[in-house]
């Protein structure tokens, strides 16, 4: 996933920070910009931290000369994306592809056999995808995607050769008698074309790899999984198992999702290679590697007995690299396999696949890039010396098994249950191996990648894009919520039963609140909709001088019920508030200087008057 950092606290409207993006280098500098929005790619966090922005001019100030101390405040100006300040309005194609529309809800998916064939000196890609759904209602017509570029052959049912009608990426399929609820119906669905590179990774693309050889590859999963295959392109419907059969040249490898299950030579120059997927998946997950693959592999234990495999596929001249960096995945999942239970998809089992971009989280397929080095491409990314200890790659993209493959968002719009989840889970790993505090320090080297100018959770329906905070606010608000929980041991309990209650299922954002309702005891509404519908954090306000010994204090907060208990006072005598948007007071023998709050605790701004 793609990760761009702001100064902590910077608080921009849309419009400003969008005049403030292009114009702000010329304001400072005397020089027309052009700005240059971060790119990013799938799993890229920001390149440096970079220092503290300069302090503002004082009022009345009629002119600002530029200092040394305005360049990190300017580059990270010029690398946020613009979507992370104001949401881009919908296209019609966005409308399509992102509501749950009518010829969608009246089916339910249940199979999916992916049965292609990739050429790759034409670039080309043929074959079918067979579809089965059960219907929920009466109807005449369904709805499935693939990308305009990409042509349809023929859909039939049975020997009956469909029509259909295709609209900016959506087909909607019409059969010649109604389809009645309850009934399961078989299609298959016949394509071929050239996909187009598009997308962070170019979502399916075909090049050499550093030895010249083919190395073919897709990650789509904003994109959308249509752009190279058909498919009921959206979130919130997966199918119950799939079957993944690719056809390619001799000599080449194709490694996918699901368990390994034949290769069989085609006699015409092709060898086809078959996997089975034993889960639901979601389209974006599925997953082509095509390359001159070698394979190696361990078992790990399950606490229930059985015997996870675990499998590597790398190219030839890395195997002896890959030996030695994936010997962390192991410890990985017995980190994660430690707070939330078994890995979800021991039927399919686990694998590590070399890639030519930095890590994907394909389920059971997770795709790997980042040079078989610790931190992120080597470097310790937050800055705070724990990256460089593991590789970020294997920890977060792995981590997504449990959030975003076995647990996963209904729509885009609410992809902070994927990120957020998944960035707090490698917290959660370095907890595991070297203790809270370093998992603290880890957690506060997220905070300057914060941007805070607009809301995580998207607009739905609309093929959204939400914000980069999702992943960093996203687990710093998760990280508050285990100090408000308060207790520990309640805390770890809270956690697992959370993720065994919806795995395997898509959720939204209010059956994460509901269900953290319900077993806390607490209304913790509030607290998620400060942090997750609002782009601002709460801020304590902390009042001194009215009176000798005594401080007031209250939540600045949008949510008008906000009210969070925080810790406050002297490191090592912490004494827990219970703030609300109200004044309230309280003794103490603390002077404003030593007065403390435990924000390494709690994700929130301070404001000592």
């Amino acid at each position: 996933m793609r990760f761009f950092s702001l100064p902590a606290g910077l608080r921009l409207v849309p419009a400003a920070f969008a005049f403030a993006l292009i114009a702000l280098p010329s304001l400072l500098h005397g020089q027309a910009t052009t700005a240059t929005p971060g790119t990013g790619s799938a799993t890229t966090p920001a390149a440096a931290a970079p220092t503290p922005a300069a302090q503002a001019q004082p009022a009345g100030s009629q002119t600002h000369v530029a200092h040394e101390q305005d360049t990190p405040l300017i580059e990270k100006l010029k690398h946020t994306r613009p979507i992370d300040a104001e949401a881009t309005l919908p296209t019609h194609y966005d409308l399509l592809r992102g509501a749950y529309g009518p010829f969608r809800a009246n089916n339910d998916l249940l199979y999916y056999h992916l049965d292609i064939r990739v050429d790759p000196e034409k670039q080309f890609v043929s074959g079918k995808n067979t579809i089965r759904f059960k219907m929920l209602k009466d109807g005449t017509r369904i709805q499935l995607d693939l990308f305009d570029s990409l042509k349809i052959d023929k859909i039939l049912l049975g020997e009956t050769e469909l029509k259909y009608v295709r609209d900016d990426g959506a087909v909607f399929v019409d059969f010649p008698e109604t389809l009645h609820s309850g009934q399961v119906v078989t299609i298959e669905f016949y394509y071929s074309g050239h996909p187009e590179e598009t997308g962070r990774f170019g979502g399916m693309t075909f090049k050499k790899d550093p030895a010249g050889r083919v190395w073919i590859n897709t990650a789509c999963e904003e994109t959308g999984a249509s752009m190279w295959w058909p498919d009921k392109d959206q979130w919130k419907d997966e199918v119950e198992s799939m079957d993944i059969s690719v056809a390619v040249p001799n000599g080449l490898m194709d490694v996918s999702n699901g368990k390994f299950i034949a290769k069989t030579d085609l006699g015409d120059g092709y060898t086809r290679w078959d996997w089975h997927v034993s889960y639901g998946i979601n389209n974006y997950d599925v997953s082509l590697n095509i390359g001159d693959y070698v394979h190696f592999g361990e078992e790990l234990a399950e606490p229930s007995g059985a015997k996870l495999a675990m499998d590597y596929y790398v190219l030839p001249e890395d195997l002896d690299k890959a030996k030695a960096q994936f010997s962390q995945a192991k410890g990985m999942i017995e980190a994660y396999q430690h707070y939330f239970g078994e890995y979800p998809f021991i039927k399919d089992g686990y694998k590590l696949i070399q890639a030519p971009y930095s890590g994907m989280e394909h389920q059971s397929a997770v795709t790997y890039g980042n040079l078989f080095k610790n931190g992120y491409m080597g470097v310790d990314w937050t800055h705070v010396g724990i990256n460089s200890r593991f590789d970020f790659i294997i920890i977060h993209e792995s981590g997504h098994e449990w959030f975003g493959n076995s647990i996963t968002a209904q729509d885009m719009s609410d992809m902070w249950i994927h990120e957020g989840w998944t960035t707090y889970l490698e917290t959660l790993y370095v907890e595991y191996r070297w203790g809270h505090d370093d998992a603290l320090k880890y957690m506060g080297g997220l905070k300057p990648k914060v941007a805070n100018l607009r809301p995580i959770v998207a607009e739905r329906g609309v093929n959204a894009e939400p914000t980069e905070d999702q992943y960093f606010k996203g687990a710093l608000m998760i990280n508050t919520l285990r100090s408000v929980v308060g207790n520990d041991a309640k805390w770890w309990a809270l956690l697992h039963d959370f993720y065994q209650h919806f795995k395997y299922q898509n959720i939204m954002t209010e059956d994460v609140v509901a269900w953290w309702n319900l077993h806390t005891g607490m209304n913790l509404t509030p607290i998620f909709d400060q942090y997750l519908r609002h782009a601002h954090i709460p801020q304590l306000e902390l009042l001194f001088g009215e009176k000798p010994g005594m401080v007031m204090y209250k939540w600045d907060a949008d949510e008008d019920a906000f009210a969070m208990p925080v810790k406050v006072g002297a490191p090592g005598k912490w004494e827990t508030i219970h703030p609300t948007t109200k004044w309230q007071w309280m003794q103490t023998p603390l002077s404003k200087d030593d007065f403390q709050v435990a924000t390494d605790l709690y994700y929130v701004d301070v404001n000592k008057q």
